[in-house]
């Protein structure tokens, strides 16, 4: 008896990952043993950044509210306790939002708690 060897899902599936790594550099997208380790490095690279893209878009909305709040001479940290303090619950998002695009709005939010 003949050796079965599924070359209709074996071939699905190399199809799937060379349609995946369309555009990438050099052998990355033509060869299938370097495509392979190039798609599997990339789904490595996408689950560490969604991790991390949580983190700097953190990070960017303290310097964002940090640096409207400099604007009306109060730090970050400051500005941060004032507002638990005052029991005003705007997260670190609104707030960046408010500093950036509606200053009018970030001031009176100041002004409320200073």
């Amino acid at each position: 008896m003949p050796r079965s060897v599924n070359a209709v899902a074996s071939r699905a599936r190399r199809k799937k990952v060379l349609k995946a790594t369309r555009g990438y550099f050099g052998r990355g997208s033509n060869v299938w043993t370097v495509a392979k380790n190039k798609y599997e490095k990339g789904l490595q690279y996408a689950y560490r950044d969604r991790k991390a893209k949580k983190r700097e878009f953190r990070a960017l909305w303290i310097q964002r509210i940090n640096a409207g709040a400099r604007m009306h001479g109060v730090s970050y940290s400051q500005l941060m306790g004032l507002l638990k303090k005052g029991e005003i619950e705007l997260n670190r998002k609104v707030l960046a939002d408010l500093a950036m695009n509606h200053p009018e709005a970030f001031k009176a939010v100041v002004e409320r708690v200073k």
